[in-house]
């Protein structure tokens, strides 16, 4: 497990600003249910600054800032923002939409103004699937051109691919579109069921348990990040500690599936092999914090437990001292299976996933399909 250079109770590690709910697209699984105009309740520019003035003051090592929205790109302030925020030493990254806005012309100004990375989402190898995720006809070859784009312009490039029970299949696919992208990261969201994402099928647990071990078996092609699926991290130790991985943890169908469309979607590539990151501890209110439009603080942006607002009081004083955030600080104040589990101080469970099924965000995570062993016990095989 990779231990973070600071105190995740006193400072966060990322934080995620939408900086407006603005956006062209209608995506089926949008945390944000976008809206096509921006709020005129959006933190103006004066306000954006204040905010990246308390964000650095956290010092040194700074929190990642990203800028997401709905659209950033409808902002037209985005890249004086992005500039103020990279004056006070806060490494400034963007996760825009595929529309219109999105040019060469418009990432070189970002560029130029101090944005280090851009994240695209990429949720289907065909258009058939991506443009039915997005709403809109046209924008899967539309994605492809963003990612040459933001790669051509010299930024570092991450693809985000929210999983549903209705694509799972599909990921061999998109992590061929991913490798040859030659994307930094590859950031694999597991659909929390909240916004317009309730409308669609998340995968059961032990599916889910299936593709993070997929995951976990193609990580040292290409940089793997988990998004809501903490027990990413359990299942990280538990295949460190065993010696026969398929006897330890017998392959699904799911597995199975993607272990052979795999080699097929692989087949005439050269692509080299990495040591495989292992995964970050970081988790909701625990080195991650959100902030929406409005200027409300959340534990995530799945997550839509409000902690405070930054028109109200400081970030710095809302990070550190909400009962929200503290309480999702504290691992033996979680409840059911996940206050049970031998793995709760390096996993915790998605407490997103957690409310938006109970209503409780210190509940058992309903996606893990891991039942705890007695204390101290590290090993075993996750019930299917």
């Amino acid at each position: 497990m990779r231990t973070l250079r600071h105190d995740t109770a006193e400072r966060p590690f990322i934080v995620i600003w939408e900086v407006t709910r603005a956006c062209a697209l209608a995506c089926r699984h949008c945390r944000a249910d976008a809206i096509p105009r921006r709020d005129p309740r959006e933190l103006d520019t004066a306000a954006g600054r204040r905010l990246l003035d308390d964000l650095a003051s956290f010092g040194s090592p700074r929190p990642l800032v990203v800028l997401t929205g709905g659209d950033p790109f409808e902002r037209p302030d985005l890249a004086e923002l992005v500039a103020y925020g990279t004056s006070l030493g806060l490494p400034v990254s963007l996760s825009p939409s595929v529309t219109p806005r999105l040019t060469r012309a418009v990432l070189t100004e970002l560029r130029d103004a101090g944005a280090k990375a851009v994240s695209i989402s990429l949720d289907g190898a065909t258009a058939a699937t991506h443009d039915a995720f997005r709403g809109v006809p046209g924008v899967f070859d539309d994605t492809l051109r963003a990612l040459d784009a933001v790669r051509d312009v010299g930024m570092r490039l991450q693809v985000n691919t929210t999983v549903t029970a209705g694509n799972a299949r599909e990921l061999p696919a998109v992590l061929r579109r991913v490798l040859d992208a030659r994307v930094s990261l590859w950031s694999v969201f597991f659909l929390v069921p909240t916004g317009r994402g309730q409308t669609l099928d998340a995968l059961p647990a032990r599916d889910e348990e299936d593709v993070l071990h997929w995951l976990h078996e193609v990580a040292d092609l290409v940089p793997v990040k988990a998004t809501e699926a903490a027990h990413h991290r359990r299942l990280a130790v538990q295949r460190a500690g065993a010696d026969d991985l398929d006897a330890a943890f017998p392959p699904g169908p799911l597995r199975l599936d993607l272990r052979r469309a795999t080699v097929a979607a692989l087949a005439g590539g050269d692509f080299p092999r990495r040591p495989p990151r292992p995964p970050m501890d970081v988790g909701s209110g625990r080195g991650f914090a959100f902030v929406d439009h409005v200027g409300d603080v959340y534990p995530s942006g799945f997550l839509p437990v409000v902690a405070g607002s930054v028109r109200s009081a400081s970030f710095v004083d809302v990070y550190r001292s909400s009962p929200v955030l503290t309480a999702l600080r504290d691992p033996d104040a979680l409840g059911g299976r996940c206050g049970r589990c031998e793995f709760r101080r390096v996993c915790g469970g998605s407490r997103a996933q957690a409310y938006a099924r109970t209503g409780d965000v210190l509940a058992a995570d309903p996606s893990c399909a891991w039942e705890p062993r007695s204390p101290g016990h590290a090993t075993g095989v996750a019930s299917g």
